[in-house]
């Protein structure tokens, strides 16, 4: 899709080795072509049937990219460099992790954590779903979440894990910096076992029985902790 594309000519953080497009030329081709180098190494014209199987979805825009993988953070942050984090407590959809990445992308989020075990993988689909804002952010990949809370408490982080009740009032929390906002899943929230290593925060609503989606619920935390 284009903008994930231009996303990722814009950070210029990994190598585009080809392009595949329809002949003629789709309607957002001109917005792509505006980002590309003066050289491209290789541009493809398939039939959108093809890019249909290439992409494994319809919803491609007639474009597609063949880019060098993802480079991903190597060390834990460093609270003096990156004094706002998010850490993903297993989130499973990969649409919902890319429209998180959307929103950590808009509210200035300095780095994000991501574990190994029962998390949704950074797919294509993923870096779609987040409009290719992902491209811009800083991700570490840790271990397990209980470790990467512990290293983030030990650097200075102050914790703060978003719950459906129980918390305190989001609105309402004296937030200290630097940060550290933990999402948990779609089903199960936060796990269990890294409760008691952060401050519980959750979003007043009006009927106890509902719940914000949680991309939805984590952009409006994002958004709350940025302005503080």
């Amino acid at each position: 899709g284009a903008h994930p594309i231009i996303e990722m000519l814009r950070a210029k953080k990994r190598k585009l080795i080809g392009i595949y497009t329809t002949k003629p030329f789709p309607k957002s081709w001109k917005r792509v072509q505006r980002y590309l180098p003066r050289s491209v190494p290789n541009i493809q014209y398939v039939s959108r049937s093809i890019l249909d199987r290439m992409t494994g979805t319809m919803d491609h825009m007639g474009v597609a990219a063949w880019v060098a993988p993802f480079r991903y953070r190597k060390k834990i942050f460093d609270p003096k460099q990156s004094p706002f984090i998010l850490i993903l407590d297993s989130v499973r959809d990969v649409r919902n992790l890319g429209a998180i990445l959307r929103s950590a992308y808009c509210t200035g989020v300095d780095g994000v954590v991501l574990c190994k075990k029962g998390a949704a993988p950074l797919t294509a689909a993923a870096f779609k779903a987040s409009a290719g804002l992902a491209e811009h952010l800083d991700i570490y990949f840790a271990p397990s979440l209980k470790h990467a809370v512990l290293e983030l408490k030990k650097s200075g982080y102050a914790i703060y894990m978003t719950v459906l009740e129980d918390g305190k009032n989001a609105m309402e929390v004296d937030y200290k910096k630097p940060l550290c906002l933990v999402i948990g899943s779609e089903e199960t929230g936060i796990s269990k076992d890294i409760r008691q290593l952060g401050e519980l925060i959750t979003l007043p609503q009006p009927d106890p029985e509902a719940s914000f989606n949680a991309s939805v619920a984590a952009g409006i935390f994002l958004f709350l902790l940025s302005q503080k």
